[in-house]
């Protein structure tokens, strides 16, 4: 399989890092062109994840997209879901024919609310069994000091999502193969909202007891939406029986990329998710926080999107609520906050 890689982002250049790591050659998308020549010369991105090495040999960038789609197997997409279609721009259905695309986006295209497999549906007739996901928890930064992290490889197809995963698998980097491809990108959207609001939390110094009940809730919540929405294996302790050569149980996915992606992403000091609502809940506006981080958190245009289609899912949800109305509708967020602190049990 020859991969190419679209960004070159944090995330970008943390998967860049693994698939060279493991000997593989990449076509790399990276928009700016003083930005390609940096990285030949001093072989690392000037602006993400510094302190990652890169055997030059290895990368073949470009700034022409259609190029690096074109003499690829395997389109990896690690753009900010806001910038996705832009990414995208100037490509065809015939660019996608017989493509396999693995998204490494955690949002949702703000345009239409939709995920990205509808979108490259929609406009390049790119079927869903050619489409992947890979998910955490997994923070860039830990990938660059190659501490030990989890990546969840979602598609219809598993077979080929597991020879995906195997490109990935490294002594740092433990991958898990599952189908459900539409459950886990809805999770990944879920808890950075729920990350930015337990930033938000943070911010109004609410203690570490209130935040163990506010992320215990947050889950609840998630899967609610996410069972409304066909998700499988939402429940953390129930196993499909045991591996018939290993004779151990059978992984539940549910452990680690809803729960263990939601606790990582709402605990770790490497959220942007979490540092953004922890600037809104110390009274920042959105749009300072947005220029003081000078990164996307994804949470903000999430809360937006989920608030919009759980108009029509109904799912009960007082906590995405919330932090979208402190985003979107101007609401303090210490009145927010005071209004869901007794539905949280």
């Amino acid at each position: 399989m020859k991969f190419c890689i679209i960004g070159n982002g944090s995330w970008a250049t943390a998967i860049a890092k693994i698939l060279t790591g493991n000997g593989n050659a990449i076509n790399w998308w990276v928009r700016n062109p003083e930005s390609i020549e940096y990285i030949k010369k001093h072989r690392h991105n000037p602006h993400y994840l510094r302190t990652v090495e890169f055997d030059t040999s290895l990368l073949s960038m470009s700034a022409d997209v259609k190029q690096v789609v074109n003499q690829s197997d395997v389109v990896v997409i690690a753009v900010p879901s806001a910038y996705a279609i832009g990414a995208l721009k100037g490509l065809n259905a015939e660019d996608w024919k017989n493509k396999k695309v693995v998204s490494a986006i955690k949002g949702l295209l703000p345009d239409k609310n939709r995920l990205l497999n509808d979108y490259l549906k929609e406009e390049f007739e790119a079927p869903l069994e050619n489409y992947f996901a890979v998910l955490g928890p997994c923070h860039a930064e830990e990938v660059a000091e190659e501490k030990l992290s989890y990546l969840t490889f979602s598609g219809i197809d598993v077979t080929t999502a597991a020879v995906i995963a195997g490109h990935f698998q490294c002594s740092f980097i433990n991958t898990i193969v599952n189908h459900d491809i539409l459950g886990v990108q809805y999770a990944a959207v879920l808890k950075n909202i729920y990350a930015l609001g337990a930033g938000i939390a943070h911010g109004l110094d609410y203690g570490d007891n209130f935040l163990s009940v506010f992320i215990a809730n947050a889950a609840d919540e998630m899967a609610s939406f996410l069972k409304q929405h066909g998700a499988e294996h939402i429940t953390v302790g129930e196993h499909e029986g045991e591996d018939p050569v290993t004779h151990l149980k059978i992984p539940n996915y549910a452990a680690s990329v809803y729960l263990g992606d939601l606790l990582v992403t709402c605990y770790s000091l490497h959220s942007r998710n979490r540092t953004f609502g922890n600037m809104i809940g110390k009274g920042y506006s959105v749009q300072s926080a947005q220029l003081e981080m000078n990164m996307v958190a994804e949470g903000y245009n999430a809360s937006k999107c989920i608030y919009l289609i759980n108009q029509q899912v109904g799912a009960p949800m007082p906590i995405a609520e919330t932090v979208y109305r402190i985003l979107w509708e101007h609401v303090k967020p210490e009145d927010g906050y005071r209004r869901i602190e007794p539905s949280l049990i």
